[in-house]
């Protein structure tokens, strides 16, 4: 059993904190003051340890960096109404690695390890949690192979390590995205429902197009003649048509999203009907033409909601009306904010109180 009071604790001698640096922070490049560490070797992890935050040395001849076995988790922990931290859904994620872990041939990681070493990590940087609407700290977890040997096989050693940094929503005005046509983020049979390093960096060479050509983001589809869509770069899709709140099906391409489990739960709970099922490019734009396709939005942990205001499908295109308060995105966020944030009881068990 992994225990708070086992975990071996150095602590910065002052915090870098400061008064203003939580304001705007640049996603992903404000560290708090510590992180966690924990060693896989001889078959079994090690108790872990908390740090102050600091560059590791690696071999040039670690696993990861030939291979890519690596895998993360991005979770936020979010100050309530009562000055409280909240960490939300702490179990689901750790349910999520396990299955990342899998199928990248690494060592399941104990849910007592993942756990406590996530609370007590935020316990003691509590203060980096912003206190402004929207803003949050994310929490990244991952898993590398950190054994010194270039051959193509799992690795042996493993490190995890916990890092934590202050952010505000990735997409804070509606997006332009395109369906992509020839490139593919997942396969059936691949890695695509992992939540593994090699997922993202095979998506940022056409999303670096897509950029060029003044889009935020892309529709990924399955490569099938239909063009199924699937996911919008790193976040799930979800679409508002004929009032009915519609997404994609779970499958071996698609990432089990937390926030769209959650918008889903959130959904049926507030009487929203919900269908997850396969939507085909052509669908969208029949549906848009006849007036049912009312909202367009992508679900993730670092946007939260993000609003679709066009779609593009080559030569076509659809401009979708702006959001308002009460579009049905904005009423499921608001709802997910206020559990989170404690404004209002939380029915489904998600917050963990640090």
């Amino acid at each position: 059993m992994f225990t708070l009071d086992a975990f071996q604790i150095t602590k910065v001698p002052e915090s870098r904190l400061k008064p203003g640096m939580l304001d705007q922070p640049v996603f992903g490049q404000l560290p708090t003051d510590h992180m966690f560490m924990a060693s896989y070797r001889n078959g079994q992890w090690e108790q872990g340890e908390i740090l102050p935050f600091q560059p590791i040395q690696l071999s040039p001849f670690t696993s990861c960096l030939h291979y890519a076995q690596t895998v993360f988790e991005g979770m936020k922990a979010f100050r309530m109404n009562d000055g409280n931290v909240n960490i939300f859904r702490l179990d689901r994620h750790h349910t999520r690695l396990e299955l990342s872990l899998n199928r990248m041939a690494m060592p399941s990681l104990p849910q007592e390890l993942f756990r406590e070493g996530i609370l007590q990590l935020l316990d003691l940087d509590r203060n980096w949690v912003p206190d402004t609407e929207d803003a949050a700290l994310y929490v990244r977890p991952f898993v590398f192979a950190s054994e010194a040997q270039v051959g193509a096989k799992p690795a042996n050693e493993f490190l995890y390590m916990v890092v934590c940094f202050p952010v505000v929503p990735l997409f804070q005005k509606a997006i332009r995205v395109k369906v992509e046509t020839h490139y593919r983020r997942a396969a059936p049979g691949g890695t695509g429902a992992a939540k593994c390093g090699g997922n993202y960096a095979g998506s940022f060479y056409p999303t670096k197009l897509a950029l060029e050509q003044g889009f935020q983001q892309v529709i990924w589809t399955d490569g099938s003649p239909e063009f199924h869509v699937e996911e919008s770069g790193t976040m799930n899709l979800m679409f508002v048509m004929d009032g009915k709140l519609v997404t994609p099906p779970l499958s071996d391409t698609i990432l089990d999203g937390i926030t769209r489990d959650s918008l889903l739960h959130i959904a049926r709970a507030e009487g929203i009907p919900v269908e997850e099922r396969q939507i085909t490019t052509a669908e969208l734009f029949e549906a848009f033409e006849k007036g049912i396709l009312e909202e367009a939005f992508g679900a993730g942990t670092a946007a939260v909601v993000a609003p679709i205001s066009e779609i593009v499908w080559d030569e076509r295109s659809i401009n979708l009306p702006s959001v308002t308060a009460n579009s049905i995105q904005m009423q499921l966020k608001k709802s997910l904010e206020n559990i989170r944030r404690g404004y209002i009881e939380d029915p489904f068990g998600w917050n963990n109180i640090v």
